[in-house]
């Protein structure tokens, strides 16, 4: 356990440490729950976190998106009457006025306010968590809609540059560093006969008949705070990935995660689906949380960021798995690979049951 109490002195929390907690979500950043007493005898929870600067390389220009997009949030909340401080999240400053704080030995942390009252979950309670999830992150992109998205940094570039992908995959095979290859070919070959058509959506992009947004580029539902008692979901969060993109990359994300039957790292393939339930409440919640601002264009490609989405980000978990489990933290040997195969598996359905898919998403188009 780092020195909480230490990295803690050096933001503004006005208060007495008291112990911590380590919260297990995310294959990513390190965070910690903790407790504080204020003067008055308050207790106050404030969340913790060490950014892995191996994956984002600037943690500068990571946080300079964050502020700007968390000021850009509260600001209109306030001026449309919601809660800015339960449907946003709160960064405490550093002492010398920053959001961001690097210790002696070279580690970034941050401070945020802990939201009380509202829980994250990796699995939907049912479908209308997904709904609620659906809609908090339509309604993010809605906020955002008129930020301008030119000011933003990319904090991974290339993160959904899914020929980009492919490419580094096929470096991996390469090298093969951990020895792995061999037994990945089933899902190597499973990529190649794919790999022409990953570039769909920069094609589009590139002539001009999809406009850039700001966008999540992570919607996982348990990047999005569930209120305990209303169930409706009421603060996006993990905002590292904020930067140019397309609601398809969101939208997608959210489907492969969220309309999966089964465990993101489920052993058992058989048990591994599309929920199709779950995606027509994604589709109807994300409609209704982006209020008819999406361009025609936008919503035909919706059924293509979910497969293009999956499918790269079972190419993501079969090369790290190939470079030996360098990004994404694993519990167990083998884990990315299972991770990457539940991908691969929705992928093909996906394929067998797009006509449906777009039937769905035809339903909840603005009229």
């Amino acid at each position: 356990m780092p020195d909480l109490a230490r990295i803690a002195s050096h933001f503004c929390i006005g208060g007495e440490y008291q112990r911590a907690e380590r919260v297990r979500s995310g294959h990513i950043n390190e965070g910690h729950a903790a407790w504080f007493r204020t003067p008055g005898g308050e207790a106050r929870r404030y969340l913790l976190q060490r950014i892995n600067h191996h994956v984002f390389s600037s943690p500068e220009r990571l946080m300079e998106n964050m502020e700007a997009v968390t000021a850009h949030l509260r600001a209109k909340l306030k001026a449309t009457g919601g809660d800015p401080d339960c449907e946003a999240l709160t960064l405490v400053r550093t002492v010398d006025g920053g959001v961001l704080h690097r210790t002696r030995s070279g580690e970034y942390w941050r401070v945020t306010l802990f939201i009380e009252g509202a829980s994250s979950h990796e699995q939907a309670a049912g479908p209308g968590q997904v709904r609620s999830a659906g809609r908090a992150f339509g309604r993010f992109l809605a906020l955002l809609s008129d930020f301008p998205v030119e000011q933003l940094h990319e904090t991974i570039p290339g993160f959904h540059h899914t020929p980009g992908r492919v490419e580094a995959l096929r470096d991996a095979v390469r090298r093969d560093v951990a020895g792995r290859a061999r037994a990945a070919r089933a899902e190597i070959a499973f990529v190649e006969d794919r790999a022409a058509t990953t570039a769909e959506l920069l094609d589009l992009l590139e002539a001009g008949r999809l406009p850039r947004r700001v966008t999540h580029n992570d919607t996982k539902l348990d990047n999005v705070l569930i209120d305990d008692e209303t169930g409706e979901g009421i603060c996006v969060i993990d905002l590292d990935t904020v930067m140019p993109g397309l609601p398809a990359y969101d939208f997608g994300d959210a489907v492969r995660s969220m309309a999966n039957t089964a465990a993101e790292d489920e052993r058992d393939l058989d048990r591994v689906s599309l929920d199709l339930e779950a995606y027509e409440q994604l589709a109807a919640g994300y409609s209704e949380g982006a209020g008819g601002f999406l361009t025609p264009g936008e919503i035909d490609s919706l059924t293509t960021g979910a497969r293009l989405m999956t499918l790269e980000c079972g190419i993501r978990f079969l090369t790290d798995h190939l470079d030996g489990d360098r990004y994404f933290r694993i519990g167990r040997v083998g884990q990315n690979l299972d991770r990457c195969r539940t991908q691969f598996k929705l992928v093909h359905e996906m394929e067998s049951r797009r006509a449906e898919m777009v039937r769905i998403v035809d339903r909840y188009r603005p009229r």
